[in-house]
């Protein structure tokens, strides 16, 4: 982020914008993999010239890792039977397809929330951990506290509740002073300034946005202004 502004001669900003989602072209392009309701390879890759492909860590992993990251990442409460199916399933033929995945998963998960499809949790999981993306998140957020001038703000929106969590806590650890470990002898008056204020509560998508773009029933926006 430091680097692309400042190749573009920006130094401070008044404002940045995080948009944790997926957009919608990635979601609906089938050779991206990103979508069970689609046939395509299973990449989820983000950025398609580096790293690996949900297809090959699937093939590598061992069962344990497949678990960990299905329940952790996605939140899914039937990730054990979920990992064990993939690889027995991957023991006779490599898990390459989203289609292949979805009806795995489908098979192991017994029952579901209605209106959601059994997959949803995994594959949110797996785009999750091959892109990185709960760590990218916490490089991220001090490296734009950091561009901000005083006074500006940063925003972000997340859709899932582990992104949240994260952006939840870094405002809140950045908002207060008393930062120091207790007991330290230390006068109220002599502490740090906080370096950011949270501004509001997290703003949730209306019944009627969420209608008109149903897209957006998980968006969290939270802003926090910088201080100094």
């Amino acid at each position: 982020m430091q680097r692309e502004l400042a190749a573009r001669g920006v130094r401070r900003a008044a404002g940045i914008l995080l948009d944790l989602g997926v957009s919608s072209p990635q979601l609906e392009q089938p050779d991206r993999g990103f979508s069970f309701l689609r046939e395509g390879p299973l990449d989820m890759r983000m950025d398609t010239t580096r790293g690996e492909t949900a297809a090959q860590w699937l093939a590598r992993a061992e069962e344990k890792e497949i678990r960990e990251v299905i329940r952790d990442h996605g939140e899914e409460r039937f990730a054990k039977p979920i990992a064990a199916a993939i690889v027995a399933a991957r023991s006779r033929e490599p898990v390459r397809t989203t289609r292949q995945l979805a009806e795995i998963v489908g098979r192991a998960v017994r029952t579901r929330e209605p209106g959601q499809h059994p997959a949803t949790r995994t594959f949110q999981a797996l785009r999750i951990h091959v892109n990185q993306e709960l760590e990218e998140l916490a490089v991220a957020l001090p490296q734009a506290v950091d561009l901000l001038e005083p006074g500006g703000r940063l925003a972000v929106i997340s859709f899932h509740s582990l992104e949240d969590r994260i952006v939840k806590r870094f405002i809140r650890e950045r908002s207060r002073a008393d930062i120091l470990p207790r007991g330290v002898p230390v006068r109220a008056a002599d502490l740090p300034e906080p370096q950011l204020r949270a501004v509001g509560r997290a703003v949730k998508p209306s019944e009627d946005e969420v209608r008109r773009n149903p897209r957006a029933r998980s968006a969290v926006l939270r802003v926090a202004e910088k201080v100094h």
